[in-house]
């Protein structure tokens, strides 16, 4: 730089931009669909929109999550393991230890962040459920949010679960409730609305630059909340009951191909009753609850296919990586035996009377009630697998169906994709179609190695290897070690409606099974007994990876852990409270 213009030297002012021919990527998350839920899977639920990414990229059969929600969000965002970013479990139930903080580290930066700082727009809308439970004030600190890990725009709910007629919304970090005054108000619809609205924004203000967007719906969590019209739509269709659908959904499976002949369908576990056994005068409301859910999986998926139709409209599509994760773990059983009319009632141990439910049926769907429905629906809609979420150690609990498009990369259009694959994968897999290296330091931080590995190389070779060839799986102490085609399984002995019943580590409620799985498709078939060598070796690979990944100590929810392991709290102990004009602000 001289005195003046004229003695000086030029340069462009650099910015930011993401290579040359960078996707956009739109990657969509549904809450708590078994693997045998969707119609493009062989469930009793048409899906067209799954349809729709299935027919024009692929459908990925062994791809899974963790059980549970946040440890999959987390895992899923970061590329890393869920123990490995302290989120074992979820942050309502954390406590101090490295696994179970619920404080993901900022040296495993998301990949959001990443893309963010390589010439990405990004967004996020619907549930996050990541931040710590201190973290989630109006005064911050807002780090663990999505505007602090990497999303320039957010719209959603910060916790579990939520009405989807009345949801505690925000904006960036600020309440909303956008439900005022308003009798037509869905919350899948909204979010939808608002990441069309900014993907439409986006495009026309910087055309040049990809867009990554996260779509994360508070669908399919319980309660169920749809429109009549919808849950009118299955009347009837599950009178038959849960161990019917579970055969029908099973054969259509076979037939289509989504799972391999010779597939065994595993046997109902004898905590489940059989629906000949299930008392005739609670089987309407069990078919009620049933068709609500269906009715609530049949308008999400619509939504998602808005989505698909704005990426069409801008002209994008074909240069667009779209990710449909139908669930962050398998099927919910948390609904208890007969189902629940108020989800908090059976969140604090106490299920209600089916009595009831009977007498409230009209209920299920509304704002009236926070439904979930019977055990016996998850055990089915998991086919052709055994448990179902928070069983870690089985594919109920950790197969998600998965459909990829991009019609720019996919050839094999409508293929079949069974290579091995976990949530962390799906990180590197982004990164790699965009075409950005993973980063040694982010924002000044030296990262923390990469567990996942990209799929990329799926898209145009069905019959390659898989490279993933060792994952572990842990959640409330059930567990399982697969590596190359094997799998050894834990059972820990406690069924996912006990909220708050516990066993003992090694106890006689646990059984560790062994699946050759190359041969054995849905766990059907244990050779514990026949290779004890085998099943040795694995649970030695389960402990070293245990110690590895801050697996341990291995904990129930319900397990009584003292002051001493609780983690922070924002109120710090107050039990006397001001509250004022300016609260109004912020609700």
């Amino acid at each position: 730089m001289g005195r003046t213009i004229a003695d000086s030297t030029l340069s462009p002012l650099p910015t930011t931009q993401a290579p040359t021919g960078a996707p956009n990527i739109v990657l969509v998350l549904l809450d708590d669909v078994g693997f045998g839920t969707c119609g493009t899977f062989g469930g009793p639920v048409p899906t067209p929109a799954l349809d729709r990414v299935a027919k024009n990229g692929l459908r990925y059969n062994q791809f899974h999550t963790t059980a549970l929600c946040s440890p999959t969000r987390a895992a899923m965002l970061t590329g890393r393991n869920h123990h490995t970013v302290h989120m074992g479990g979820i942050p309502e139930a954390a406590n101090i230890f490295p696994g179970y903080d619920s404080v993901i580290p900022k040296e495993a930066a998301s990949v959001a962040e990443i893309l963010r700082l390589s010439g990405y727009s990004t967004s996020c809308f619907g549930k996050w459920h990541l931040t710590p439970l201190w973290e989630q004030t109006l005064a911050g600190p807002f780090d663990r949010w999505p505007t602090g890990m990497g999303f320039e725009r957010f719209y959603g709910i910060i916790n579990a679960e939520a009405s989807q007629w009345e949801p505690p919304m925000f904006d960036q970090t600020t309440p909303v409730m956008p439900y005022e005054g308003r009798d037509d108000y869905h919350m899948t619809e909204d979010i939808v609305d608002q990441a069309i609205s900014w993907m439409n924004v986006q495009k026309a203000s910087h055309p040049e630059r990809p867009f990554f967007t996260y779509v994360a719906t508070g669908a399919m969590h319980c309660p169920h909340h749809v429109a009549q019209e919808w849950i009118d739509k299955f009347a009837g269709h599950f009178d038959n009951g849960w161990d019917a659908l579970r055969s029908e959904i099973f054969e259509r499976q076979l037939e289509s191909g989504v799972i391999p002949d010779g597939t065994l369908l595993t046997e109902r576990p004898a905590e489940i009753p059989a629906w000949d056994d299930y008392p005739d005068r609670y089987k309407p409301v069990a078919s009620r609850l049933m068709e609500t859910f269906a009715g609530f999986l049949a308008h999400t998926d619509a939504q998602v296919g808005r989505l698909l139709d704005a990426v069409e409209a801008l002209g994008i599509d074909d240069n667009t990586l779209f990710i449909y994760i139908t669930g962050d773990n398998g099927a919910s059983a948390e609904g208890t035996i007969h189902g629940a009319w108020s989800a908090p009632s059976f969140q604090n141990g106490v299920p209600e009377d089916p009595e009831w439910l009977l007498d409230r049926m009209d209920d299920f769907g509304s704002a009236r009630c926070e439904n979930h429905y019977n055990v016996g629906w998850a055990w089915a809609l998991d086919s052709p697998f055994q448990w179902m979420k928070q069983v870690a150690s089985h594919f109920g609990g950790t197969r998600n169906a998965m459909a990829v498009s991009w019609p720019a990369a996919i050839t094999d259009t409508g293929g079949l994709r069974d290579q091995f694959h976990h949530v962390i994968d799906i990180m590197p897999t982004i990164l790699a179609a965009a075409g950005i290296e993973m980063p040694t330091y982010v924002n000044g931080i030296q990262q923390m190695p990469v567990d996942g590995v990209s799929m990329l190389y799926t898209f145009d070779n069905a019959l390659a290897l898989s490279t993933r060839a060792t994952q572990y799986f842990e959640m409330f102490g059930n567990r399982a070690l697969y590596h190359d085609g094997w799998i050894a399984s834990c059972y820990h002995g406690r069924v996912p409606w006990n909220r708050f019943g516990t066993f003992p580590f090694d106890g006689p409620e646990e059984k560790w099974e062994l699946y050759n799985i190359r041969d054995d498709f849905s766990q059907g078939k244990d050779l514990a007994q026949e290779f004890p060598e085998k099943l040795l070796e694995l649970r030695a690979m389960f402990d070293d990876q245990a110690n590895r990944h801050n697996i341990y100590p291995m904990r129930e929810p319900g397990s009584s852990f003292g002051l001493a392991m609780v983690p922070p709290e924002s109120l710090g102990g107050l039990n006397k409270f001001t509250y004022t004009s300016d609260h109004r602000t912020y609700a």
